[in-house]
């Protein structure tokens, strides 16, 4: 048999042959129905926590999707109209967690020609949103799935049940002494509860550092230390509005913490700003006439849009969310937030430089609850290299906590907690 070279080397032959089997293998890109190309799954994230489940799955181009629930099993049933099934569907099986409260497992694939259908196997009822979002940040379109048990924790009974024993004195000291703590508090005669919120979260990483470190994770670190050190103290206790990876949209923190009846609320950050060089903590309180400077004002919008890096699902309404977010002028409240603000600032300027010598005011979603002492601090920036560096050593991480405390002691040893029934509350 005549070899087929026509004019052509054996390397030409070779070549071509490589080109033929690469087109063989390499798929095309995916067309819909109007000849366009598909959308494309670009990442898949997994984040539960006992509050909810969030699914996300991000893409390059909007999707169509229908879904529903189903029963015995529960299950959600989520159809996603042409698009590819691809190796990042592939991996959403296997970035569902064991021990995640709401999701057993979940199954995904090729439903129709046109359609890929995922089957989430659920551990209990849901009350499901599903909604999608815009890109924002560094994030494409995103699909949310939101899974809600269908009895939502109720954050007061469960800091009760952990607090049974009421316990409202310190332990006598011998007669004519005094312990420590008593030197530097008088005897509280009822549980004190203070909710620190970690800022950002899940979807919204927050600040990143320009070695890496997320601010998300920073602010959570510090906040379950100084929550170890108020519940260790006599009659105080914490509330963290999250304990993990997730994201919690601002209104339901201020919602959460007015439903246990805080006494204080603590928004713990590690921010950013457009200079390196920016450095040193601050503390902040709610402004009603604007900012106290325009880096303040700066920093108040970054943290407000966090809802929308989070993600929030806007279509539902939540009344009793609206009546937190009022932004009520209670002069008695804001008066509080500067007392406690100044203890705390005072004790945090031991460990570390102060970005301003004064408390900074500016309009801050988080500090809204109208009844609640509310202060947001900034623990250092992540944007600067040297105090990223301690942002993320265990040292100075605790050094934190102890001055927040110390803040904390200082403020009601000059402000002790009135008794319940002449706390006037809007619930």
């Amino acid at each position: 048999m005549a070899e087929p070279t026509a004019g052509f080397s054996r390397r030409d032959i070779l070549r071509f042959a490589t080109a033929s089997l690469t087109l063989l293998v390499t798929p095309l890109a995916a067309t819909n129905a109007w000849g366009r190309a598909a959308p494309t799954l670009l990442a898949v994230r997994v984040w539960p926590s006992s509050d909810y489940t969030r699914v996300t799955l991000e893409h390059d181009q909007p999707l169509k999707v229908s879904h529903l629930l189903l029963k015995d099993p529960d299950r959600l049933v989520v159809d996603i109209e042409g698009v590819e099934f691809n190796s990042v569907l592939q991996s959403l099986p296997g970035k569902v967690l064991e021990a995640d409260p709401q999701i057993r497992l979940i199954r995904a694939g090729r439903f129709k020609p046109d359609v890929v259908r995922l089957v989430i196997e659920l551990k209990g009822e849901v009350k499901p949103q599903v909604f999608s979002l815009k890109p924002v940040a560094e994030y494409s379109h995103r699909l949310v799935l939101d899974l809600y048990p269908a009895e939502p924790p109720d954050p007061l009974m469960a800091l009760l049940e952990k607090h049974s024993d009421p316990g409202l004195s310190s332990p006598p000291a011998r007669p004519g002494q005094k312990t420590p703590r008593q030197a530097e508090q008088p005897e509280i005669q009822r549980l004190v509860t203070v909710v620190i919120d970690p800022g950002h979260g899940g979807e919204d990483p927050g600040a990143i550092g320009r070695g890496g470190s997320y601010e998300k994770n920073v602010t959570l670190a510090i906040s379950r230390r100084l929550k170890a050190k108020i519940d260790a103290e006599p009659n105080m206790r914490a509330v963290l509005t999250r304990d993990g990876d997730y994201f919690v949209p601002l209104g339901q923190r201020v919602s959460k913490a007015r439903r246990v009846r805080a006494d204080l609320f603590i928004s713990v950050h590690a921010d950013a700003f457009i200079k390196p060089t920016a450095r040193g903590s601050s503390v902040f309180v709610l402004s009603e006439n604007g900012a106290s400077s325009s880096a303040a004002r700066w920093l108040a919008n970054r943290e407000n849009a966090a809802d929308l890096v989070g993600g929030v699902n806007y279509g539902v309404k939540d009344p009793h969310l609206a009546r937190t977010l009022l932004d009520l002028s209670q002069t008695a409240t804001l008066n509080d937030s500067l007392k406690l603000a100044r203890s705390v600032l005072g004790e945090i300027g031991g460990i570390n430089t102060l970005h301003k010598p004064h408390v900074e005011q500016a309009g801050f979603a988080v500090l809204k609850a109208p009844d609640i002492p509310s202060i947001l601090v900034e623990t250092a920036f992540i944007s600067n290299p040297e105090e990223e560096k301690r942002l993320i050593d265990d040292a100075y991480q605790d050094k934190m906590a102890g001055a927040l405390l110390v803040g904390i002691r200082r403020y009601f040893a000059q402000n002790p907690p009135l008794a319940r029934s002449k706390i006037a509350r809007l619930d």
